[in-house]
């Protein structure tokens, strides 16, 4: 490992990891190889150039993972990253569920974070999708017809609030449920509140 200052919250997140604890410690050799500065982010080791954050180490039940936060501006030449969902528009992962391939890895994982970090050099940017690019459910948008101060209030939050309850609203296959949905948020949306808040 370079001679990079190691942040003692992730050290406290490695010793307490019981899975994927041999993972992450490769993972954290590799990125601080590429001197990037070690933070804790999200409850997770986070890399940074310049304050801007590159690469996030985190683990699920089946797989850890070196998340790329602009992976969208990656070339990808190795055909390796992984969009989680379909909602996720920047970030991708690269997956692992040993340390073998952690290391087999190794020269292409550097190669791609050095990368990201160009990428992050450049300026360059992610186009986000925006909100009105969004397919508003059909049971939401009858009540915002039919509700002028809950179209007011819905327009007037932010595009990640707005974005959350789409999200929100859409995930269920049933009409019943996207109705229930609706209605239980509908005066938190009135009340200026976004889904989490």
């Amino acid at each position: 490992m370079t001679n990079r200052i190691l942040n003692p919250k992730v050290d406290e997140y490695l010793n307490k990891s019981k899975k994927w604890k041999e993972e992450y410690e490769k993972l954290r050799t590799i990125v601080l190889d590429c001197e990037l500065t070690e933070e804790f982010k999200w409850m997770h080791p986070c890399y940074t150039f310049e304050k801007k954050n590159i690469v996030l180490i985190h683990g699920f039940k089946e797989y850890c993972a070196l998340l790329f936060h602009k992976c969208a501006l990656l070339q990808d030449a190795h055909g390796i990253l992984i969009q989680q969902t379909e909602n996720v528009q920047a970030a991708r992962q690269i997956r692992f569920t040993n340390v073998q391939e952690i290391v087999e890895m190794e020269t292409i994982l550097k190669a791609y974070i050095y990368e990201a970090i160009e990428v992050e050099k450049s300026g360059l940017e992610v186009d986000f999708k925006k909100t009105t690019e969004y397919t508003i459910p059909e049971e939401f948008q009858n009540k915002l017809d039919e509700i002028p101060g809950l179209k007011t209030a819905f327009e007037a939050l932010t595009p990640g609030r707005q974005r959350a309850y789409i999200y929100y609203f859409s995930q269920p296959k049933q009409s019943k449920t996207r109705v229930s949905r609706v209605e239980k948020c509908m005066q938190q949306i009135l009340n200026g509140k976004g889904l989490n808040d």
